[in-house]
């Protein structure tokens, strides 16, 4: 199994208020503490089969300029999605399978770039979006608990689909098992790692009771199983990916400040 990651946007920021304050408020952080943010997808390549998890933000995705209020910077470098994929030695003919971990148009903007490719996402976000047709397999979650997490489908061997709900009410995670290893491609149920190992919700849920469940879910399973953490949002995904750096909640990585 080979795992790379595609870049689309970077030189972004986060405020701790906005990481953090799912919970008690943006206002109880620092938010003059600037968090590095940008955004990747990823690609897993099982040798049979070439899956993207999640496909980026549209090519049209537009500039905004920041400002002292700026909750979240995504970035002011955008990437065209199927370029970056074309660098890593892929077509677009050649994807087989995306899997959508939400129906947020940073995670779902590209779709429309790989029609024959089969596309999965929950069944609630596949209504969500309207999403209809023979390469839609809307998931229903059939094939039951994964580990500590209660419903999972497996997608092909070793690539899981499983229920988080929280940041949307259809929210989803993927898991891939190689040499080992646990690697968990997580949409938005962090922002940036720092909120994984201070264990905070960002400000962005559609349902925060079931966001709190989903984050005490994935820190059980980083505690058990030696997993290695890809963001969207921050490049700690892409770094962890690179270094194979496993999760270990009682020694957090020193954090990377924008000043």
């Amino acid at each position: 199994m080979k795992i790379k990651s595609i870049k689309t946007v970077e030189n972004g920021f986060m405020r701790q208020g906005f990481a953090f304050g799912g919970e008690e408020g943006p206002d109880k952080f620092d938010n003059s503490v600037l968090y590095r943010s940008n955004i990747q997808n990823y690609l897993i390549d099982t040798g049979d089969d070439v899956i993207l998890v999640d496909t980026g933000v549209p090519s049209t995705f537009p500039i905004n300029e920041p400002d002292e209020s700026t909750p979240l910077f995504m970035g002011d470098v955008t990437f065209d999605y199927v370029e970056e994929l074309e660098k890593l030695g892929y077509k677009k003919e050649d994807v087989t399978k995306i899997i959508l971990t939400h129906k947020h148009i940073d995670h779902s903007g590209e779709v429309q770039k790989f029609p024959n490719a089969k596309v999965y996402l929950s069944k609630t976000e596949a209504g969500e979006l309207n999403y209809e047709g023979e390469n839609i397999e809307a998931v229903e979650f059939t094939d039951g608990a994964y580990h500590n997490f209660e419903k999972s489908q497996i997608i092909v061997d070793g690539v899981y689909l499983i229920e988080a709900i929280g940041h949307t009410t259809g929210n989803s995670l993927v898991i891939a098992e190689d040499d080992g290893l646990f690697y968990m491609f997580q949409g938005d149920i962090t922002y940036t790692d720092e909120a994984l190992y201070e264990n905070k919700l960002s400000v962005v849920f559609e349902d925060i009771e079931k966001a709190r469940e989903t984050l005490d879910e994935v820190r059980e399973f980083v505690k058990n199983n030696p997993t290695v953490y890809l963001s969207t949002h921050t490049p700690y995904g892409s770094e962890n990916l690179e270094n194979k750096a496993v999760v270990d909640l009682e020694n957090p990585p020193e954090s990377i400040y924008y000043e």
